[in-house]
């Protein structure tokens, strides 16, 4: 809402709420009726030779849709991308309790606060409801879909990855929680790349990338290079993989950091 204010020099200004140029806003709510804000950030240019557009969906988009939607604009290779955001009613850059819920395994009786275990609901949610919904208003690239998430929003990139490694294209972890609920992560690691092996998982259209700070806990800088050294031995049956230190960048820096090479990673890879 505009406001009209009175400088010094006696002036009347209005004032009124940034936009951002190219984008568009929905509600949705999941099964369980939760509230989410879809934000996007539309194409721009001709539509590729694919048919379709190539989509990255982005994890707590309260924070980081903004930075990454501008980096795609101001490089005119990109522009032809579109941007989901997948982010909470509000105004917090981090919606703890709501990002808690969606991005964990479930946690057991007495150690469950906040309350865990949707990550489920939210790849459901994701799948069922947010991809058909751009996918109608969007001619869409379905070989060329990517999902980016850092910290949490990582762990959870990498559930994705384990359990439904067909529902996108590229993923992208960023710092991701690997230490949560006891490594939790690992199980479902091995079942994947146990079914990789066995051929019962098709991974040659897909990727992986593991980004970090040079200025986090070392710990979650080994444990995101060991996850590398023990998913390279996959690229016998064609997951890429890649690992990257953004360096004098900590935890909460590094998602500002490496717009440009999130979308070099996903959008500048052949899916066919």
């Amino acid at each position: 809402m505009a406001q009209t204010v009175e400088r010094e020099t006696g002036q009347e200004q209005r004032e009124s709420r940034v936009e951002l140029d190219q984008t568009l806003e929905w509600q949705m709510q999941n099964q369980r009726g939760d509230s989410y804000r879809i934000l996007v950030s539309k194409p721009e240019g001709d539509l590729p030779y694919t048919g379709g557009y190539p989509v990255i969906y982005v994890l707590d988009a309260n924070a980081y849709f903004a930075s990454l939607h501008e980096a795609k604009r101001a490089q005119k290779q990109f522009r032809q991308a579109i941007i989901v955001g997948i982010a909470y009613p509000g105004e917090d850059p981090h919606n703890f309790m709501r990002r808690a819920y969606d991005f964990s395994p479930p946690a057991p009786e007495g150690k469950n606060d906040p309350p865990q275990g949707g990550q489920d609901e939210l790849l459901d949610f994701l799948s069922a409801k947010v991809m058909p919904a751009v996918a109608e208003r969007f001619p869409v690239n379905a070989s060329q879909q990517s999902l980016y998430g850092h910290s949490f929003g990582g762990m959870f990139a990498l559930y994705a990855l384990f359990t439904r490694p067909a529902m996108f294209n590229h993923y992208v972890a960023a710092s991701p929680s690997l230490w949560w609920s006891d490594r939790y992560l690992l199980q479902h690691e091995r079942r994947f790349r146990q079914q990789v092996e066995a051929q019962q998982v098709d991974v040659i259209h897909r990727s992986l990338s593991l980004i970090v700070g040079g200025e986090e806990s070392l710990q979650t800088q080994q444990d995101a290079e060991q996850l590398y050294q023990r998913v390279t031995g996959l690229s016998a049956y064609g997951l890429r993989s890649s690992f990257y230190v953004a360096d004098d960048e900590d935890h909460m820096s590094v998602p500002f950091s490496i717009g440009a090479r999130v979308l070099r990673q996903v959008l500048q890879s052949r899916s066919e």
